[in-house]
């Protein structure tokens, strides 16, 4: 799978997740986001897609390293979310439940996704 259109993928499913948070924005149901929800949305965005971008390039140089780069990359995600969590709930005191909402939906579409292309990648291999 190429790294370009990977990326293009990537960025049109960020516009699709950001779709149903920007229509609730939008119509004034303020009380289902948390306060910096575009804070949590732009930095697991990131992170995504700093983990895609590394993991497809990993796999395009040698396919041997491609899923121990994606466990690391996947490890490397979680840990600096769990760490993104304690320090965003210790600056921005917010109601926790729809932070954990908010964050879910985020952290588990954007875990899809690269699940997504590890399938796709480990196809496209497998047609070789």
């Amino acid at each position: 799978m190429k790294v370009t259109s990977s990326i293009i993928l990537f960025v049109v499913f960020i516009i699709v997740i950001a779709i149903p948070p920007a229509a609730l924005q939008y119509t004034g149901n303020t009380g289902l986001l948390t306060p910096n929800f575009w804070t949590v949305f732009c930095f697991m965005s990131g992170i995504t897609f700093l983990v895609v971008a590394v993991m497809l390039i990993v796999g395009r140089k040698n396919q041997e390293h491609f899923t121990p780069a994606f466990l690391g990359g996947t490890t490397f995600k979680l840990l600096a979310c769990l760490i993104f969590i304690f320090v965003f709930l210790s600056k921005n005191p917010s109601n926790k439940p729809i932070f954990l909402a908010n964050f879910l939906y985020v952290y588990l579409l954007n875990t899809v996704f690269e699940v997504y292309v590890l399938l796709r990648n480990l196809r496209h291999e497998k047609l070789k």
